[in-house]
């Protein structure tokens, strides 16, 4: 972790940087930034929300030494709570849903978590098992979706870091939405400091639960979830775009070809909107948050 962290350190001296070939393949004369938050271990922003929602936890008195650690998650946010338990001595639990492919499973298992299989792959019915098996083994959960500690790590964190990287070369951050929790920290955050600027959220096309389109099958990882979170504040939002999965992959491979960015097809989704933002003039200068890095598995 050290020498990847040191590895994007000295390859971005800021967690910001322009995207110079992207934009101009795009004929974007101003120019997108963005905000690269994938340096930890397993390459997502999670990383550092898992990290220090076990950190404030801890604080508060409701994590202790030893204590069980339960979520219902699959995905980027499960693996780094996995990783992040292993390094603070807690057992991880993740309830799954039983369509989980078998290779996901044992990825999670490599990482520490044992594994709580649900029949049911509804949210609900995963929440309630993760809820049941905490109360059964004395366990914290940390219910990522509707837990404030997960827009806190970004109010305190990536906010300031963005406006502090950024300041006022920015007059749009776009960012794309799972539980919730970036975009209503940095929203949050950035607005108290510039009322002016425009937050723009971004999910699937074919999974537009907060536009209150259609709810489907999606390929864009870590955004999409199905429904509205309890951490998305829509009052902190100006606008909400949609990108297909076939074009957030196209944008993600783009930055890779001509900016060296091996970014995940999350991110190529916030390019894909921000593009689009600027092509109707409602922006600028957008600042794209990349919430992970392209993986080779």
């Amino acid at each position: 972790m050290a020498i990847l962290q040191s590895y994007y350190q000295d390859v971005y001296r800021s967690p910001v940087v322009r995207l110079s070939g992207y934009s101009g393949r795009h004929e974007l004369a101003s120019g997108i930034l963005a905000y690269l938050d994938f340096g930890g271990a397993t390459g997502t922003c999670k990383d550092g929300v898992a990290e220090t929602m076990l950190a404030f936890a801890t604080e508060r008195g409701t994590l202790q030494p030893g204590m069980p650690v339960v979520e219902a998650s699959s995905g980027s946010f499960g693996a780094a709570l996995a990783v992040s338990c292993a390094t603070t001595g807690h057992p991880c639990i993740l309830v799954v849903p039983s369509s989980l492919p078998l290779s996901r499973r044992q990825h999670l298992q490599n990482l520490g978590a044992r594994i709580v299989v649900c029949g049911s792959g509804g949210r609900r019915a995963l929440e309630q098992v993760a809820k049941d098996t905490a109360a059964r083994y004395n366990g914290y959960f940390t219910n990522y979706f509707a837990n404030d500690d997960n827009p806190e790590y970004h109010r305190r964190v990536t906010g300031p870091q963005i406006l502090k990287a950024a300041g006022d070369a920015i007059d749009a951050v776009v960012i794309g939405v799972g539980s919730g929790g970036t975009i209503t920290g940095v929203a949050e955050y950035l607005k108290a400091w510039n009322s002016m600027i425009r937050i723009v959220a971004v999910e699937p096309s074919e999974c537009a639960a907060i536009s209150g389109g259609f709810i489907g099958h999606h390929s864009i990882a870590g955004i999409g979830p199905g429904f509205v979170p309890e951490n998305y504040n829509p009052y902190v939002v100006d606008t909400v775009l949609t990108v297909s999965s076939a074009d957030a992959e196209r944008a993600a491979r783009e930055v890779l070809f001509y900016d060296g960015i091996p970014a995940c097809s999350s991110a190529g989704a916030t390019l894909c909107a921000a593009t689009q933002l600027m092509g109707t003039g409602k922006c600028n200068r957008p600042l794209c948050i990349f919430a992970g890095r392209r993986t080779y598995e």
